[in-house]
């Protein structure tokens, strides 16, 4: 695969270059570009990359049979553990990536262990146990295994590198205790995420490549390829085909899959994922009377109320302190079931003013305006779908069931829904809010293109997010050139069988008119 993204220093994207791919990989450079320096396994923006592995997978697993492939996505506010399998006879092909089982770590993300990186490391051992059980001993050495960590890690290295350093020695000391093919843990940049996301969602749509009934590979047009929304505990992507020229190389990720060129568009907004947007909301209502230790919130259901402390408050940095912070101090948040008030509190956390002649998304970041379809997953989805939003309504109806349940009592929410966790109950109408205003002022979709948004968990049962398309890369799965030909029947097999079945169709037509004719001559006899 070609690709081009961000420059990655490999000494700061923590444990990359001790990975085990990169000992066996050897990146060839296709377009000399004297600025451009060789990372391992990494791209400098505005250079072209080609991977060159000449001890693939492929041919250190098994030729028969399944193969398998595993992946940890790190992320803010949780870690899950997906398995994959594939047949091992069509490696190259398209959309024949299997999800075995999906582990959802126990407790918060990896990042959340900076104080006690060990807790890291054993956090994830349950998930290994069950790997173990479910990937055959035999082919445990072989299955390449990986672990990616998102926006949560990335702001832990701003603020504090030895401390993210320390968990990812950690982790990885943890997962290397197991007889699995460890290929290094790494902090994806926030493009990468992106890209990867867009690659999971067009591989599993065979979007990228299709064989036909002949055999033969075919390539569906471009313009079919969807767009790609992410939307995370500590970050959002958006990535997606332009159809014109990016303006922006920062936001530009070229990729060459299957013998097809792909320019794509894909931004991802650090502190603006769900979790992050919602502390920093909080935070903004706070700062709105700093002499109060009282804070009304519109987006919580009418007589809710609890207490939070200023150093939980003000605990991230994505979350702005005041200039003249107070002293720590204990403060009570009352839900008011406000839904303008919401909405409008929602809109304070962007800034969506566009330079002169520019399109942009938010906070002057260079958007081409949205165009194509769009799979909307992962925060996305879950927002929604608890509110039953998921299933292709109008956005009038999406914002009128949004309003209604934002203007709930509290005991009432709880009698509606005994068995939903508090939190997530709480949030539920600042999620809905905050997923509207992002797609809507943020990200500018309208009535109009609101229909070609599709949310979506899975795809062809399996879950969608970037961990299937990083597998993929890193393992080689899709090339950079078409496959001449699919494993499968020869040409001259589906020849034959076309025939055989023409025939037994002419066959049973005869069959049939022969028995009608019978049935005629034997009434026209007893006549």
């Amino acid at each position: 695969m070609t690709f081009a993204g961000p420059a990655i220093d490999p000494a700061v994207e923590l444990g990359w270059s001790g990975s085990a791919t990169a000992s066996h990989c050897l990146p060839v450079r296709l377009k000399p570009a004297p600025e451009c320096s060789v990372h391992t396994l990494r791209v400098q923006k505005g250079c072209s990359w080609h991977l060159v592995c000449p001890h693939s997978i492929s041919q250190a697993l098994t030729q028969e049979g399944l193969k398998y492939g595993m992946v940890f996505d790190a992320g803010s506010t949780h870690t899950a553990l997906y398995i994959y399998q594939w047949p091992a006879n069509k490696e190259n092909g398209t959309g024949i990536v299997s999800q075995v089982e999906t582990c959802t770590v126990n407790g918060s993300g990896i990042s959340s262990y900076a104080d006690d990186p060990a807790g890291a490391g054993a956090s994830l051992k349950p998930c290994l146990d069950k790997a173990m059980t479910l990937i055959p001993a035999e082919q445990q050495r072989d299955t390449p295994a990986y672990l990616g960590a998102t926006a949560g890690m990335r702001l832990l290295r701003e603020q504090n590198s030895t401390k993210a350093e320390q968990v990812f020695a950690e982790v990885t000391k943890a997962i290397r205790e197991y007889p699995v093919d460890f290929r290094g843990a790494q902090i994806l940049t926030g493009n990468d995420e992106g890209t990867f996301g867009w690659i999971t969602v067009n591989y599993l749509l065979e979007t990228l490549i299709k064989h036909s009934f002949t055999g033969k590979w075919t390539h569906p047009p471009v313009e079919d390829a969807v767009g790609a929304l992410d939307l995370g505990g500590a970050s959002t992507q958006i990535t997606f085909l332009p159809g014109t020229t990016i303006d922006d190389s920062n936001t530009r990720a070229l990729l060459r899959l299957y013998g097809t060129n792909y320019s794509i568009y894909t931004h991802s907004y650090l502190c603006y994922g769900q979790r992050q947007a919602l502390k920093r909301l909080m935070a903004s209502l706070h700062q709105g009377n700093l002499s109060s230790q009282h804070i009304s919130h519109p987006c919580y259901p009418r007589e809710y109320q609890e207490n939070i402390t200023t150093a939980e408050l003000y605990n991230s940095p994505c979350v702005p302190t005041p200039s003249t912070p107070s002293p720590a101090q204990v403060l009570t948040v009352t839900g008011t079931g406000n839904p303008a008030a919401c909405s409008a509190a929602m809109q304070k956390l962007f800034n969506f003013t566009c330079g002169t002649n520019r399109t942009c998304g938010f906070n002057g970041v260079y958007q081409p305006p949205v165009r194509g379809q769009f799979f909307a997953f992962s925060g996305f989805y879950y927002s929604l779908h608890f509110l039953n939003l998921t299933g292709e309504q109008s956005l009038s109806s999406v914002n009128d069931t949004v309003w209604k349940f934002c203007t709930r009592n509290w005991k009432k929410l709880q009698k509606e829904f005994p068995t939903a966790n508090r939190t997530h109950l709480r949030d539920s109408c600042a999620a809905s809010s905050y997923t509207l205003t992002l797609l809507l002022q943020g990200y500018k979709f309208n009535h109009k293109t609101w229909h070609n948004i599709h949310f979506r968990q899975q795809v062809s049962n399996v879950d969608v997010g970037w961990t299937l398309g990083y597998m993929l890369n890193l393992t080689n799965m899709i090339p950079p050139e078409a496959p001449q030909s699919v494993i499968g029947l020869p040409r001259s097999n589906w020849i034959a069988a076309t025939v055989l079945l023409a025939v037994m169709l002419v066959l049973t037509f005869c069959l049939l008119v022969a028995v009608c004719y019978q049935k005629n001559y034997s009434g026209y006899e007893s006549l």
